[in-house]
């Protein structure tokens, strides 16, 4: 095998961890300490391997569907949100939940219901079966239609009269997402676009950050779980711009080979994606014998969002020792 041929890693910021996940990790955290275990969540809370094995082992129960849990239950709705259809099984089997979902999400679910209220009809561009785009579709199903690429635009028919508007899922490419709206807004001249942009600050500022990566870096190292979409899409902008791009869960994925003849790599990662995971990469390199490890932030980033209001007012209740916290939910 020939020598270890890297000789200097870049990390970018931001990377990792961004506002709504921190918010959804809390939440499970906060409701474990609340009301103790076991605390149910519907679907991966996030899209990340290591945060819900680590929740597991405090406590928290990860289940596929609302049946799967026991009548009466503590139940967290995950960060990529839910349809109106699961909200009533859930009140249904007189569950207590808790609702994680990004506040982003929450404003295309929002979207949804405004403009179907005008009559619009909805063309939503994202990726077929991601929890996000399956949540949104369940707002009403009857007038959405889901697209994830210009050749699915060509497939499309609407009327001249239909009023149409295009929304999108939060985790997506931005160069992409250019491509199909354009493609939208050529074939039918009435589309309009959502007030504001759907794809979520973390995304665009992680791709923007990929983009500066990519200058030093001849090789990227996206630390995320396979199903995550806002990693995969790091990972796109890489290859797009000439870089070989890798996307890995921890250094267990890592293939030495991938470095042969590569003198520069940059590290960042999903916003799924645990900083600590970051640091085990940058070790593996440090014990490969690279002395040059340094950064660059792009972007500086304070956006907070807080915990649900049910779970605040929980909080208070049991840490002021003011009744049965589970009311609250009630």
């Amino acid at each position: 095998m020939p020598a270890f041929s890297v000789e200097r890693v870049y990390t970018v910021e931001p990377r990792g961890f961004c506002a709504g996940v921190e918010r959804a990790i809390d939440v499970v955290e906060q409701a474990l300490q609340v009301f103790g275990s076991p605390v149910y969540v519907r679907k991966e809370i996030v899209h990340n391997k290591f945060v819900v094995e680590d929740l597991k082992k405090k406590g928290a129960i990860f289940v596929e569907e609302v049946a799967e849990v026991p009548d009466g239950s503590v139940l967290i709705f995950s960060a990529h949100g839910i349809s109106p259809m699961v909200r009533e099984q859930a009140k249904q089997k007189q569950m207590k939940t808790i609702d994680a979902t990004c506040p982003l999400v929450t404003k295309v679910h929002l979207e949804v219901f405004r403009f179907v209220k005008d009559g619009y009809r909805i063309v939503l561009i994202g990726h077929k079966g991601h929890d996000e785009v399956v949540g949104t579709m369940g707002e009403s199903p009857e007038n959405i239609t889901l697209v994830g690429s210009v050749k699915e635009v060509e497939q499309l028919s609407f009327s001249p009269e239909q009023k149409l508007i295009y929304l999108t899922q939060t985790t997506l490419s931005v160069d992409e997402t250019k491509e199909i709206v354009l493609a939208l807004k050529q074939k039918f001249p009435q589309m309009i676009a959502p007030p504001s942009e759907d794809i979520c600050y973390a995304t665009q500022n992680r791709q923007d950050a990929i983009k500066e990566l990519v200058k030093v870096a001849e090789l990227v190292l996206v630390v995320g779980s396979k199903n995550s979409s806002n990693s995969i899409r790091l990972v796109e902008v890489a290859r797009e711009l000439g870089a070989k791009s890798y996307l890995i869960d921890g250094i267990q994925d890592i293939h030495e080979e991938w470095f042969d003849g590569i003198k520069s790599v940059g590290v960042s990662s999903g916003a799924s994606a645990p900083e600590l995971l970051v640091q085990g990469v940058l070790q593996y390199f440090r014990d490969k014998g690279v002395q040059h490890i340094g950064g660059m932030q792009v972007i500086k980033e304070n956006m907070f969002f807080p915990l649900p209001r049910n779970l605040q007012k929980a909080v208070q209740v049991k840490n002021n020792n003011l009744g049965n916290p589970l009311h609250v939910l009630e």
